[in-house]
C-alpha cells in the first residue's frame, strides 16, 4: 500500500473514532448533570431552550459553587438550627405568616452559616441547585407562598405548604443524602 492509500484509510478511521470519543464524552456530562441537578436540569433546559445553553449554564453553577465556601455544619449548629425550627413550627399554630416569614429567615441564615451568598433569591438558587437541586422546587414554592403572605394573600393552607417545602429545604442543607453531614469532611 501507498503512503496515500494508508492516510486515505487512516485518517477517516481517526476521525470516526475521535467522534465517537466526542459524543461519548458528551453523554457522560449530560448524566452527570441529570444526576447531580435532578429535576433542576430539565427545568434549565426549559428555561434556556436548549440542552447545550443548559448544560454551559449549569458547569458555570459548579464552578461558581466550587469557588464559594460551602462547609459541613458541626454537630451543634445543627442541633440549634434543628431546635429553632421546631420554634417557628410551633408559632404556626397562632401566627401562621409570621411562622412562614421566619422559617425563611431561618433557611437563609442556614444557607449564609453553610457559606452561600444570600444577596439575592434567584442567584440562592443558582447555587443551592447544585448540591441541592432536588429540592430547590421546595424553595421556590416555599419562597412564593412567602411573598405572597406579605401581602396578606396567602390563605392558611398556602402557609401550611410553605412551612411543608421550608422544612424539606431545611433538612437537606441540614443532611446529606440523608445523613448528617460531620464538620471537616
Amino acid at each position: 500500500m501507498t503512503t496515500g492509500t494508508l492516510l486515505a484509510i487512516i485518517i477517516p478511521v481517526v476521525v470516526v473514532i475521535a467522534l465517537i470519543a466526542i459524543g461519548c464524552s458528551l453523554l457522560v456530562r449530560r448524566r452527570r448533570l441529570r444526576e447531580r441537578f435532578g429535576p433542576e436540569y430539565q427545568r434549565t433546559v426549559e428555561e434556556t431552550g436548549s440542552r447545550r445553553a443548559a448544560e454551559r449554564e449549569l458547569v458555570e453553577r459548579e464552578q461558581r459553587h466550587d469557588a464559594l465556601d460551602v462547609k459541613p455544619l458541626p454537630t451543634s449548629i445543627r442541633d440549634r438550627y434543628t431546635r429553632e425550627w421546631a420554634t417557628v413550627q410551633e408559632e404556626f399554630v397562632d401566627r401562621p405568616e409570621d411562622a412562614v416569614h421566619d422559617a425563611d429567615r431561618l433557611v437563609t441564615s442556614l444557607m449564609h452559616e453553610r457559606g452561600y451568598p444570600t444577596e439575592r433569591f434567584e442567584e440562592q438558587l443558582r447555587d443551592l441547585s447544585v448540591e441541592h437541586g432536588r429540592t430547590l422546587e421546595h424553595y421556590r414554592a416555599a419562597h412564593a407562598i412567602d411573598e405572597l403572605s406579605t401581602r396578606h394573600k396567602a390563605d392558611t393552607e398556602q402557609l401550611r405548604n410553605a412551612m411543608v417545602h421550608y422544612r424539606a429545604l431545611l433538612e437537606d442543607l441540614l443532611t446529606e443524602g440523608g445523613q448528617p453531614r460531620p464538620a471537616g469532611s
